[in-house]
């Protein structure tokens, strides 16, 4: 393999796809080839962000949720231009107040079924908009990590065939961890991280259990972090490994 064909292997290289043999080589290759470690971590970047779409599905009570509080909440009248000429020619016709109602109800209605619904209430848009500000921060700094300048990572190989990716950057004092092909945790149960100081592990938060695949940005700071864990836990996580780790990562020097 020559040094123009190991040129070709960033996007490759960035999606875990070469034998032990060429990633080997590459790793050699852009040890010494900035340009295509720069571009290996643009596309890690990129393809961390990919991971990051989700699709979300409708809860099945939501359609009765809607039904029930369409009778509760009273419809606005509609609202009219201010100086409005009238128009002598056509009469106004009244519309039954039922039909507006119903016809909203048939609207929301539809919408629910394909999952695509909403309840106008003021706290509940205000907790939304506060969940997209906090998911678009996170991802923010995820990308930053990926992207940043000292970016580092190691990749070992875990259970089941899966693979993990570990990326570090000293400067910004964080960590990322992208897993491909991991199976799902028991019922009830879920992945969690763990920062490893010294031997002491300190939670870095946890994993989608819906999700095979996923990069997560380690909640917490390196401080004197040499690596990472994952453990199975209890959903909602615990505050110390309950079992044995599926895998532990040495951070990149």
């Amino acid at each position: 393999m020559t040094t123009s064909d190991l040129h070709t292997l960033t996007g490759a290289y960035a999606l875990h796809a070469l034998d032990e043999d060429e990633r080997g080589r590459f790793e050699r290759h852009a040890a010494d080839c900035e340009a295509c470690a720069q571009e290996v971590r643009e596309l890690t970047a990129t393809a961390a962000r990919l991971g990051l779409a989700e699709t979300v599905v409708t809860a099945p009570e939501l359609k009765t949720r809607v039904m029930r509080h369409i009778t509760t909440v009273r419809q606005e009248a509609p609202r009219t231009a201010v100086a409005t000429p009238p128009v002598p020619v056509l009469r106004r016709l009244r519309r039954p107040r039922g039909l507006s109602r119903w016809a909203l109800a048939a609207c929301v209605a539809a919408a629910a079924a394909f999952g695509g619904t909403a309840v106008w209430q003021h706290d509940r848009a205000q907790e939304a908009r506060g969940q997209a500000r906090e998911a678009e921060r996170r991802t923010a700094d995820l990308t930053a990590v990926l992207a940043a300048p000292d970016a580092k990572s190691r990749t070992a190989k875990l259970a089941g065939g899966a693979a993990g990716t570990v990326v570090v950057s000293a400067g910004r004092d964080e960590a990322v961890f992208i897993s491909s092909g991991m199976a799902k945790p028991p019922r009830g149960k879920v992945y969690q991280l763990w920062f490893d100081d010294a031997g002491t592990m300190r939670s870095a938060g946890l994993m989608d259990p819906h999700r095979t695949s996923e990069a997560v940005l380690l909640d917490g700071k390196l401080a004197e972090a040499s690596g990472m864990g994952i453990t199975v836990e209890p959903a909602g996580g615990s505050p110390r490994p309950t079992s044995a780790p599926l895998a532990v990562l040495a951070f990149p020097a």
